[in-house]
Order: C-alpha cells, then sequence, then structure tokens
C-alpha cells in the first residue's frame, strides 16, 4: 500500500525572499515554478468525507492524474497517510481503475461514481526542490496559489516536505534547519480541509472547549501518553489558526493546548523521565515567553521559537524519542492498561483536588489557579475511559470552579467548590 508522508507548512508571504534562498541553497534538483489545477469531487451527502477520504484530479502541462488519499494519520503538520494514484488519458473519473481494498463496507465504487460532482479546486503554482539528507529522498515543493469552492476563496502560500524515500526522520531533521529562520509555521489542515470549509460556506471556526481524551479500547498506557500529547497540539494549532484569522479569544485558547502538553508530561513523569523531554519543554517554556508579549499574531506564530517548539512536539511524538529513555521496568509500565492507570491517577488527583478547596480560601483563590488547572487537565486526560455522560458534569464544577476563581465572582466561587467537593467518583478503584 502506498504511503504518503508529508509535513505541510503555511509561509508567511512577507518572508517569501528569504525562504527561496534557503531552497536554492540546498543542494538540490530545482524544477521552476508549473502550474497545478486540482478538481476535488464528493457526492451531495458528503460520502468521501465521512469516510475520511479525498479524491481528485490533477492536471499539468496537458497530462491528467487521478488521486484517491484514504484515513491516516495527522500529528502536527506530519500527514502519514495511504495514497493511489492513477494516470488518465483525459479528465474525467473512472474509479474502476482504483483497488478494490480500499473500498470500505457500504462504498461501491459503480454507484459512487454516478453521484460525485465537483465540489472545488486549487489552483497554484509549484516549484520544487529535491534534496538527499541523510540516506532519504525528500521533495520541498513551494505552493503559490488558492483554493477555490464557487464564489469563495482563500490563497495558498505553503511549503509541504514529501518523503520520496527513506525515514520519516529525516524529513523532520531537514525541517528543524528551516525554522531556524522566521515565516514559517506548520499547519495541520490540508488543502482539502480548506476547500471543504469552503464549500461549505466559510462559517467562521468556534472556539472549541478542552474536552476529554479518548482512547482507542484495551489502550496501552504508551498509547494514552502519544494520545493526550496529540490532543494537546491540535487544541494548540486549530486556535492558533483561529487567532491568526482574526479571533481574539482564541489565544488564550492557544495558551491552554500549550499548557496541556506540560500537564500531560506531569501526569506521565512517574514512566517517562524528566530528561527525556528536557529539549522540549525548554522550548515550550521560550514559546511561553513569547506568547506572554504583546506580539501581534503573525509576529508570534512565524517566530522561529513558535514553529521550533511545534515541531520538537511533533518529533517527540512521531519517533517515540522517550523510548530511548525507558529502562525494562518503565517499558513494561507503558505497555500496561491505560485504564488501570486512568483508575489509579484519577484517585490522586481528585484527592489533591479536594484537600486544597476542602475549606474556603478567602483571598488566597487565585493561588491556587496553577494547582486547579494542573490537576483537571490531568483529570481530562485520564475520565476518556469513561462515559461522557458522567465524566463531563464532573469536570464541568471544577471549570466553574476555575472560571469563578478567574472573574473573582466570590458567591460563584463557594457555589462550585461546594458542588466540586461533594462529587462522588465515577471511577473505579476510588478508595471508596
Amino acid at each position: 500500500m502506498p504511503q504518503e508522508i508529508e509535513l505541510k507548512f503555511i509561509v508567511n508571504p512577507a518572508a517569501l525572499d528569504d525562504l527561496r534562498n534557503t531552497l536554492n541553497s540546498l543542494e538540490s534538483e530545482h524544477s521552476e515554478p508549473r502550474q497545478l489545477l486540482n478538481i476535488y469531487y464528493e457526492t451531495a451527502d458528503n460520502t468521501l468525507r465521512s469516510h475520511d477520504m479525498g479524491l481528485r484530479i490533477r492536471g499539468v502541462d496537458g497530462r491528467y492524474e487521478m488521486t484517491m488519499k484514504v484515513a491516516g494519520r495527522v500529528t502536527g503538520g506530519l500527514h502519514q497517510r495511504p495514497e493511489y494514484n492513477v494516470e488518465l488519458s483525459k479528465p474525467e473519473l473512472d474509479l474502476s481503475l482504483l483497488p478494490a481494498e480500499i473500498w470500505q463496507e457500504g462504498v461501491t465504487p459503480a454507484v459512487l461514481q454516478t453521484e460525485l460532482q465537483p465540489l472545488f479546486s486549487t489552483d497554484f503554482a509549484r516549484e520544487k526542490w529535491v534534496v538527499t539528507h541523510r540516506g532519504s529522498k525528500i521533495e520541498l515543493a513551494l505552493d503559490l496559489g488558492e483554493v477555490k469552492a464557487g464564489e469563495l476563496n482563500e490563497p495558498l502560500c505553503e511549503l509541504e516536505l514529501e518523503l520520496l524515500a527513506g525515514e520519516t526522520s529525516a524529513v523532520l531533521e531537514l525541517a528543524q534547519r528551516l525554522v531556524t529562520q522566521p515565516g514559517l509555521r506548520q499547519g495541520n489542515l490540508s488543502k482539502a480541509a480548506r476547500g471543504y470549509h469552503l464549500a461549505a460556506g466559510n462559517a467562521p471556526r468556534e472556539i472549541k472547549p478542552l474536552g476529554v481524551l479518548h482512547v482507542v479500547p484495551k489502550a496501552t498506557v504508551e498509547q494514552g501518553l502519544e494520545g493526550a500529547l496529540e490532543m494537546a497540539l491540535e487544541h494548540w494549532q486549530y486556535h492558533e489558526e483561529l487567532w491568526v484569522r482574526g479571533s481574539k479569544p482564541a489565544k488564550n485558547s492557544m495558551l491552554n493546548g500549550v499548557v496541556l502538553v506540560r500537564h500531560a508530561l506531569a501526569l506521565f513523569g512517574g514512566i517517562v523521565p524528566r530528561k527525556a523531554s528536557a529539549h522540549l519543554r525548554e522550548l515550550l517554556m521560550a514559546y511561553e515567553a513569547l506568547l506572554a508579549q504583546n506580539l501581534k499574531p503573525e509576529e508570534l506564530i512565524y517566530a522561529p521559537e513558535s514553529s521550533q517548539a511545534k515541531l520538537a512536539l511533533t518529533e517527540w511524538l512521531v519517533n517515540r524519542q522517550w523510548q530511548e529513555f525507558i529502562d525494562e521496568k518503565g517499558s513494561a509500565k507503558l505497555a500496561g492498561s491505560f485504564k488501570r492507570f486512568a483508575d489509579t491517577h484519577l484517585s490522586r488527583h481528585a484527592a489533591e483536588l479536594r484537600n486544597t478547596f476542602q475549606r474556603p480560601l478567602g483571598d488566597s483563590y487565585g493561588d491556587q489557579l496553577p494547582r486547579l488547572a494542573r490537576e483537571t487537565d490531568s483529570i481530562r486526560l485520564l475520565a476518556g475511559v469513561y462515559d461522557d455522560a458522567i465524566t463531563l458534569p464532573w469536570l464541568e464544577n471544577w471549570q466553574g470552579l476555575r472560571h469563578a476563581i478567574t472573574t473573582r465572582q466570590q458567591v460563584e466561587i463557594e457555589h462550585y467548590r461546594n458542588e466540586a467537593i461533594s462529587q462522588a467518583p465515577f471511577w473505579l478503584h476510588s478508595g471508596k
């Protein structure tokens, strides 16, 4: 099964000249810009989207290619997903040319073909540099153009690093060299994702509250660690996109995502030693210091500190860099049941909250906000092994207390404090 592995960056147009100079300085096979027109297809009820599939026809220099991308994994801006490419003699869909194994149950290619219609397009000039880095062949593609759906459009200014042959780690290492200069930000919204959003009317994207982490059944502790950090990174990047598009409240949600990364590292700190994440935490601190300044969105998100922090977290996740610091005992713990781990730690963090807020604190509530955030974030990352119907109301009381303290509503503080500390545990092994 062919696997597409690529890392996407949004490029600040003001930094294009400097970026080109950097790319031209690489030892590479350079290709002059070529115009690419891509038509994306979908049914009226979004059949492909509901199956996490994407279908397009690409035209360049009178040649045509049909591409189907199927469900994969996105970590930060690193996309890893199966991709199937078929040459066409003319720009017309022919699903019979795609392998039968890509179709999920309930999807019949012959029927699907009759229902597909053009939904949106991307039209851009692509300039390429192909380099060999650490024995791996990597294509760097600079795309300038637009994505369009009906009367709606938005500009494209992107750099994609695609692994042609070799190791994913080489792509991430090369990217680390590029983000030492300003002008790049890791983007997890694909061209297709932006096209779908335009086709749906381009409604303003809304602030997302932090939810709880949900893992696969019978997940291991290591899968819980990965899921926690991926959830935090997604929250961070999603709200970064909103902030740069003009949503001022999104800045605080970005910070919540960054803080959630630190709290996730602390939650699993009994297994993964601090030295395993030392470099990552240093970069997070540098980013948070920048975030605390009164910078414009473009000044912050395209700063090297921003790109380096997100890329380091992506690399830490994709390469599972913690594993080189784990001994045999730690490996056994990581392979253990996340459900059992969650039950044990839910009890510990809930006890910490109860002990802290057992009595009224008068004017000292604000001093406990960092502790409240840390403990509730930890519970968020553990509670998803239970049903949302019982976990979310439990968390909402503590979130209400946090909001009341932040806004200094004394009556509300005492209401939520009493409600929160009197809640019965929803998890097993609670000690009650």
